[in-house]
């Protein structure tokens, strides 16, 4: 079974990963016993426990009661997560992280995860053309690359059998890990026989989780393509959308054109034209009652502009932002898509930026993003197939950082009770490994090791935002430039010397030219006795 660590060196380097599933979880033994604590390579110990990073604990859930939006229980294997799958994981000390506690909690880094550093995410359309190839090279080797760590479940736990005899888990690559993520967070749940599903659903969207939630798995995203690339310094980009008529990303250099000979496609000059997506046919599942496997389903779709006009009446602008961030309250009333004056439900979009007031089949705000791309990024469970739900994203995440200095809101301002199924306080978020709760995440980007150069101050915004990319590339070309620097400081010293020596030698000549002219008796030019005496000087 391959190792659950990269390696220890880029262990120590990387911020906490995710899970789902770890490999060495992912089979009979670890179904069977309900365990998921991995041997840190560091000590050769389950979750570095002779190091004193982490110990094996049993799973400890809240048992605060949710709202009446989900009646069930013990149908799915969200509730109470991770309880269905694994009830001892690794409990890690300090700012250890990682299902093995042998990496480092988000912000840190080091080998004893003591350094503090600060990342900056920076907007797609400030990049320089070289740093926005990159980013599209980062993404299509993420689609091209299998994950080297993790897997996915293909089947209900029920499925696998009451001892784990019959393990359903699948191989996938590192893009498509988390596009079954956001599927299987959001999916309906099933409550047997084909069909036969319950929609009023969902772990990360239309309740208060949703913020904490997707600012997780975008930190999780980040620190995927830093260890799939080496390039540490790597940060998500962001797309500034406010008062966008278009989408500004949707070029052939960007995320994609439209397609010449079909405008519902990507253009083929862009490499997303070759993508396939996975999860985008929710309706196929329920009537199997199966997963997505995260079989290919297609092309990447994509049509921006050509949505209802009536569901989407305008993108959103700077006033909405602003009027949004001014919200004081977090989640109000039902704590669900009919919440009034709640500034996660006007920023998720089911409620006006303008009066702040619940706008049932209106899309405002997130929601009005997704629509307004009119393909793939419209339906929920599938829309991360489109890379521009990561710049989306990241975008609202900086909305949800400005309330959050805005207000400083204490922790109990996030409701630790009656919330929608998987939304209150203590619960973790599916369905990630290792284990967060959801208002462990209600705190600011500083304390999670980034943030994003628009909300900087005007000089610090000025070195991030011109000045900080050339010395990434000074840094990443240091050994060379050493290198030049070296040699030229070698050729320099040569050439002074030729110099100091030529010059030695000039005036050797001339004093030896000097002291001949003084005893010579005849005129160094011969000449006719009309020119007289005059060149008969060394001069």
């Amino acid at each position: 079974m391959r190792s659950l660590c990269v390696s220890v060196v880029l262990l120590q380097l990387v911020g906490t990963s995710l899970c789902q599933f770890p490999r060495l979880c992912a089979n009979s033994e670890g179904l069977r016993t309900k365990e998921c604590c991995p041997v840190w390579e560091g000590d050769g110990s389950a979750c570095g426990a002779l190091s004193g990073r982490g110990f094996c604990t049993e799973v400890q859930v809240s048992d605060e009661p949710h709202g009446p939006q989900y009646p069930h229980s013990g149908i799915d294997d969200r509730e109470r997560w991770p309880l269905a799958f694994f009830n001892r994981t690794c409990r890690c000390a300090g700012n250890y992280g990682g299902v093995n506690c042998g990496e480092c909690r988000f912000g840190y880094w080091g080998s004893n995860c003591a350094e503090y550093r600060e990342s900056v995410r920076r907007n797609i359309l400030t990049l320089s053309s070289a740093e926005q190839q990159k980013f599209i090279s980062y993404l299509n080797l993420a689609k091209n690359t299998i994950s080297r760590d993790y897997v996915i479940s293909t089947g209900t736990r029920a499925e696998m059998g009451e001892n784990g005899e019959n393990p359903l888990f699948s191989d996938i690559n590192t893009y498509d890990l988390f596009v079954w993520m956001h599927y299987y967070v959001s999916r309906d749940a099933f409550l047997g026989g084909p069909g036969n599903v319950w929609r009023d659903i969902d772990f990360a969207h239309e309740s208060a989780a949703f913020l904490p939630w997707h600012r997780v798995f975008l930190l999780h995203w980040e620190n995927e393509i830093r260890k799939l690339t080496g390039d540490f310094n790597f940060t998500v980009p962001y797309w500034d959308w406010r008062d966008a008529q278009s989408c500004e990303v949707c070029t052939d250099s960007l995320m994609g054109g439209h397609s010449s000979l079909n405008p519902n496609l990507i253009s083929p000059a862009s490499v997303f034209s070759s993508w396939k997506v996975i999860c985008t046919q929710p309706e196929e599942y329920n009537s199997r009652e199966a997963l997505c496997n995260a079989t290919g389903e297609g092309p990447l779709l994509r049509n921006p502009g050509n949505h209802d006009p009536n569901r989407v009446t305008r993108l959103p602008t700077t006033a909405d932002v602003d009027f949004t961030v001014g919200l004081p309250e977090y989640e109000t009333g039902p704590m669900d898509r009919f919440a009034n004056m709640s500034f996660r439900n006007v920023l998720e979009g089911f409620a006006s930026p303008e009066t702040g007031m619940a706008v049932p089949g209106q899309s405002t705000m997130h929601n009005a993003l997704h629509l307004f791309m009119n393909g793939t990024m419209s339906s929920v469970q599938g829309s991360a197939n489109d890379p521009i739900f990561v710049l989306h994203h990241a975008f609202i995440d900086s909305i949800f950082e400005r309330w959050l200095r805005t207000h400083q809101p204490l922790r109990n301002s996030y409701p630790r009770t009656n919330a929608p199924i998987g939304h209150n306080d203590g619960y973790y978020m599916v369905p990630f490994f290792p284990l967060y709760r959801n208002g462990d995440y209600f705190l600011t980007d500083k304390a999670l090791g980034y943030e994003y150069a628009y909300l900087l101050d005007p000089g610090q915004r000025f070195v991030q935002e011109f000045l900080t990319p050339y010395l990434q590339q000074a840094e990443q070309i240091w050994q060379w430039l050493l290198g030049a620097g070296i040699l030229g400081a070698v050729i320099a010293t040569l050439f002074a010397v030729l110099v100091v020596v030529a010059r030695r030698k000039w005036k050797r000549n001339q004093r030896r030219k000097r002291a001949s002219s003084y005893a010579e008796r005849q005129p160094l030019l011969h000449s006719s006795s009309e020119e007289g005496s005059s060149y008969q000087t060394t001069l």
